[in-house]
């Protein structure tokens, strides 16, 4: 089973989320459900549309990618977001969401 480290955002783009999962399309769906309570940060903040992630095959490597780039800075971030999703368009209708 594959493990993922994701990010979302808000509809303007101006809040990002990272986090971790084994199934993408339930956790998408998941953040979408929660949007606008204060359940947690991805819901206070509508961030539900996915614009990146990577595959990892052990949940550690995942766990670990996860905190790596919780700690850095915006400009970061986004700078590999725009690595693989050059226009960071969100990629919800890909998973079928």
């Amino acid at each position: 089973m594959p493990y993922y480290t994701y990010i979302t955002t808000n509809a303007t783009k101006s809040t990002l989320y990272v986090g971790i999962t084994n199934d993408i399309p339930s956790r998408i769906l998941e953040h979408g459900l929660d949007a606008g309570t204060n359940k947690s940060f991805a819901g206070k903040y509508h961030c539900f549309n996915l614009i990146y992630y990577e595959e990892f095959k052990y949940v550690n490597d995942a766990i670990q990618r996860e905190k790596e780039i919780k700690k850095w800075r915006r400009e970061k971030k986004e700078q590999l977001i725009q690595s693989v999703n050059s226009d960071s368009r969100f990629l919800n209708e890909e998973l079928g969401l």
